[in-house]
């Protein structure tokens, strides 16, 4: 069979050289980036369906004929494939696979290891010494969790420095959602009934709580402690009320998540909805990338290739392009992540990522796809939710590509593809001189592009010379890209914002001219008369006219989105430098229970902020005011 592509014998070598074993495998093209990560049951078999097909002008075709390099790892079994197969995809990014956003940033509940806990909102890496409950799939969730812990539980939410030095109590007290332990208004026993009633509602046994405070509230009466039974009786009333409000009823449920895709349009929407403690939390909508790639690849991956010459033969129908797309989803959302016992999902689950799920957890994991009673509404709902996200995300997309259109048509710019346009934007910002910094976004794609902006640290100049942080920021920025650019090892930008008017774009003229680039590459844009939104002029560093677009222009509403976001990126990293090298304005602030009387003693002590950087836990609480527990909190938040 004629082969599309001329692969390197050393590379065929390889494939026919590869066990008949269960594994995962990596392409890479000639720069080393990864292209595509895929599990097989048969390495030999399963590699081999790549390279002995003439795959033609597909996409497939186009990944195969940038393979240069490829990887193999052997495993034990598919689970073990399917495991691996997923770190690596989280871990390397390939451009064909189907990748959803590495997000670990859900929001928990937290309960501060404290003889009177403290509730709280928390994200971050969880310590054993502290309870946490979720993960919520949003900051509202958990918001409204620690407001009806407040209510029913009247738990403090206050910092420690607050709690260790108050005198009388807050205003939650007045308004019924604290104890005001702070004032030792509660026992410490009370307030320990109140915590652990507050863990198992938020785990789920509300019945057990209400049986509980029932007992509670009758052995008052008997003693006759009228006082505290009416205390427990409207404690009992208020949880109670938020059971009643609650819109969904568990029908025994605990813990579950559901997982409703749409796919349209090339695009797709998986719908995550949460059950946790027994209450549905809401839902959280994700959007994967290279859909488009995932059916072909796939189709692939399941076909055999039984011998030169020999069409490939399917191992098993194939999938729906929804399916791929949520187990894509379980297989990188789980990975690392506790799973709850119950996965309710729109689309079959391949029971080989169902065991690969249990394997990981080492707990039962039950996926369930066609469900029944309350579960079937969990999912009707989620499905429109991702049916409505879906719809949302297209409608959106379309405008931005409106949005791109119309600046590439009013800017003459030659263009056969919207989606590879590329500007940079460039801001300076300083207070007084002082902290200069640059900045450099990134717009393409139609969006924002955040992981490929960049700050500069600005040296050597006059402070407040804003024209000289502009020359120092482009020559750092393109002085290496133009060179590249020349050996077409590189692409330079379609056009560069300047956030300035003649006298900036003038400094970037005199740098593209040395460096020998495009001046026709560089606009500025000028302030309008009184410096009025949407009066905003386009200077141009190859003597064209200035261009007004037009107060309700797309083209300058795209244009002040980008040059908006440069500013806004070069304030918070010039605000960040500066706060780094006074003396006192340090993360030290953000620590709880650190007030300006604790900070004033550590920086007295160490010296200042490096001093307490570098200072040791066990040095840290030698300070006056700093207990062992606290030394350690703020070793953690400096390092």
């Amino acid at each position: 069979m004629t082969q599309a592509h001329e692969f390197d014998p050393q590379l065929l070598s390889e494939v026919a050289a590869l066990p008949a074993m269960p594994g995962v495998y990596r392409y890479f093209d000639a720069e080393g980036a990864v292209l595509y990560v895929g599990k097989a049951r048969d390495l030999k078999k399963r590699v081999s369906t790549y390279f002995q097909k003439n795959h033609g002008g597909t996409r497939i075709g186009h990944m195969v004929s940038k393979i240069a390099r490829m990887e193999t790892t052997v495993v034990r079994s598919e689970a073990e494939a399917l495991l691996l197969e997923n770190n690596l995809i989280k871990t390397l990014n390939p451009r064909f696979n189907i990748l959803f956003r590495d997000d670990k940033s859900y929001p928990y509940l937290k309960l501060a290891s404290h003889a009177f806990p403290r509730v709280a909102y928390y994200r971050g890496a969880v310590e054993k010494k502290h309870s946490y409950f979720g993960p919520y799939p949003s900051a509202w969730a958990v918001k409204e969790t620690i407001l009806l812990l407040q209510k029913v539980f009247k738990l403090r939410t206050c910092e420690d420095s607050v709690f260790n030095n108050r005198t009388r109590p807050c205003l939650l007290y007045q308004i019924k959602r604290c104890s005001a332990p702070c004032v030792a208004n509660v026992t410490p026993a009370q307030y320990a009934q109140d915590v652990a009633n507050a863990q198992s509602f938020l785990q789920g046994h509300t019945q057990e709580v209400l049986t509980g405070l029932e007992k509670q509230m009758q052995a008052h009466a008997a003693r006759l402690e009228f006082e505290q039974a009416a205390e427990l009786r409207n404690q009992m009333a208020a949880l109670s009320k938020v059971l009643h409000q609650q819109s969904m009823e568990t029908g025994g449920d605990k813990d579950v998540d559901i997982l409703a895709v749409k796919v349209h349009g090339g695009k797709a929407c998986v719908n995550l909805a949460m059950v946790r403690g027994g209450r549905h939390l809401g839902d959280r909508p994700y959007f994967p990338t290279h859909v488009e790639h995932a059916a072909d690849l796939v189709e692939l991956d399941e076909q055999a290739a039984p011998g030169e010459g020999t069409p490939a033969a399917p191992l098993r129908s194939t999938k729906s392009l929804e399916a791929l797309v949520l187990e894509a989803f379980i297989a990188q959302h789980y990975v690392g992540v506790q799973v709850p016992p119950v996965l309710v999902c729109s689309q079959p689950v391949d029971k080989d990522l169902t065991a690969a799920l249990v394997m990981q957890s080492g707990t039962r994991v039950s996926v369930v796809h066609q469900p029944r009673e309350q579960r079937r509404i969990w999912l009707e709902m989620a499905q429109k939710n991702a049916d409505l996200q879906l719809a949302r995300l297209l409608a959106e997309q379309g405008s931005q590509q409106a949005r791109t259109r119309a600046l590439v048509e009013a800017l003459d710019l030659k263009m056969d593809d919207l989606e590879t346009l590329r500007i940079e934007c460039f801001d300076i910002s300083h207070t007084a001189g002082e902290s200069t910094q640059a900045s450099c976004v990134v717009f393409h794609g139609h969006k924002m592009q955040s992981a490929e902006y960049r700050r500069y640290n600005i040296e050597g100049i006059t402070p407040g010379d804003d024209y000289a942080a502009m020359r120092q920021v482009l020559m750092r920025r393109y002085s290496k890209l133009a060179e590249a650019a020349r050996n077409n090892a590189a692409r330079l930008p379609d056009l560069v914002l300047i956030d300035g008017g003649k006298g900036q774009v003038s400094m970037a003229r005199e740098v593209f001219e040395e460096l020998g680039l495009d001046l026709g590459l560089i606009a500025g844009v000028e302030k309008g008369e009184g410096r009025k939104v949407g009066l905003e002029e386009l200077v141009f560093a190859d003597g064209r006219e200035k261009v007004y677009l037009g107060r309700d222009s797309s083209a300058l509403m795209l244009i002040a989105e980008i040059r908006d976001e440069a500013h806004r990126f070069a304030i918070t990293g010039m605000r960040a430098r500066r706060a780094k090298v006074r003396v006192g304005a340090s993360g030290l602030e953000d620590i709880a229970g650190i007030g300006p009387k604790r900070r004033a003693s550590l920086l007295q002590r160490f010296g200042g902020i490096r001093g307490v950087t570098s200072a040791s836990a066990e040095d840290i609480a030698t300070v006056d005011g700093i207990s062992r527990e606290l030394a350690e909190e703020i070793y953690r938040a400096l390092h």
